[in-house]
């Protein structure tokens, strides 16, 4: 995987994989098709229209196949989400696994010693193991325009000949709109959107958002920084260039606004400068290719933030896995710091 911490020869796609901020925009409005006139049911709560199959995807390319696509490959994080719905995959790429073989954050509910891993870092994928799943359909997220978010480009010719391709906006949206569109591709898939399950996952995710806006208009002394950590950089992201601190933005949350780059999506910092932004609430990158708070002991900077010092330092999920399941958590955490935060910043 490019990593951030490797300097700037780092491309910007390995920066977004790596940890940097990650971009917002208008949001793409494309929507999944679906045809056939009879159905079919997989035993597993998830019914396929027989007959062809198509979905547009945010990028403006339909996928089409013959019938419902069933040996699925994906990135981990689009998979995680699909298995909220209740469709599961044969084989995912992306970061799966750790070290220690227990499942990376951003598996989510997946079981990933069911799954094939045909790549579990970046710029890995083994496309002799992708071919041996005889794969219907290839999914994976959209970060950049037009881009593969993990299919390596020197083998994506290769890889895109063997089935469909399917790539679902992560950056340019927001959280509600990103579910939507995992929901479109799910239901085209066989997904019941009416199981009870799935209702109340978004009864869930209303609450949660209902309580985060409230948290943020009863405490609106408090203020967010957007940080994720690497051994020689620390980075501040600007929280409108984002799909999820965007959409907490809307709900009245308020975060520091660095100094960005050239780029516009953060501004990096010496550990010497750290304490360059005052805030009372840390939200830092979760991503196993960042490096976590427990982490950070040795760098006196840090220790001295008035945010560390209050306890106040919180995970930010920062490749949500679009699902109301997995996504109302988020929202509910940040409204329990906020709720609870003591104005240090």
């Amino acid at each position: 995987m490019p990593d951030l911490r490797t300097g700037s020869s780092v491309g910007r796609r390995g920066l977004l994989a790596a940890g940097g901020a990650l971009g917002l925009g208008a949001v793409l409005a494309a929507c999944g098709g679906k045809s056939g006139t009879t159905t079919s049911s997989d035993g597993n709560g998830t019914t396929a229209k027989a007959g062809p199959w198509s979905f547009k995807d945010d990028r403006g390319v339909t996928a089409k196949a013959d019938s419902t696509p069933k040996n699925i490959v994906a990135f981990v994080g689009t998979a995680a989400a699909l298995h909220d719905y209740g469709i599961e995959v044969k084989g995912v790429f992306g970061p799966t696994k750790k070290k220690d073989g227990s499942p990376d954050v951003q598996a989510g509910d997946l079981d990933v010693n069911k799954v094939t891993v045909i790549g579990n870092v970046y710029g890995e994928f083994n496309v002799e193991k992708y071919a041996a799943l005889d794969p219907d359909l290839l999914v994976t997220e959209q970060w950049q325009k037009g881009e593969l978010w993990y299919v390596p480009d020197k083998s994506k010719a290769q890889i895109t000949k063997l089935a469909p391709v399917v790539a679902l906006e992560a950056s340019q949206t927001t959280v509600p709109k990103a579910i939507q569109r995992h929901e479109d591709l799910a239901a085209s898939l066989g997904a019941d959107l009416k199981a009870k399950k799935v209702t109340d996952a978004k009864a869930a995710f209303e609450k949660a958002a209902a309580r985060l806006r409230a948290a943020a208009k009863a405490r609106p002394e408090i203020t967010v920084l957007i940080g994720s950590a690497s051994q020689d950089l620390f980075y501040v992201s600007l929280a409108k260039m984002s799909a999820d601190t965007a959409y907490f933005q809307q709900l009245g949350v308020r975060f520091v606004t660095p100094k960005v780059d050239s780029q516009g999506y953060f501004e990096d910092l010496s550990w010497e400068n750290v304490g360059k932004y005052r805030a009372d609430i840390i939200m830092m990158d979760n991503r196993s290719s960042a490096l976590q708070p427990s982490a950070l002991s040795g760098k006196p900077t840090w220790a001295q933030l008035p945010a560390v010092k209050a306890g106040q330092v919180i995970p930010r999920v920062t490749e949500p896995i679009y699902s109301y399941a997995q996504c109302a958590p988020i929202l509910d955490d940040l409204a329990q710091a906020i709720e609870k935060a003591k104005k240090v910043g």
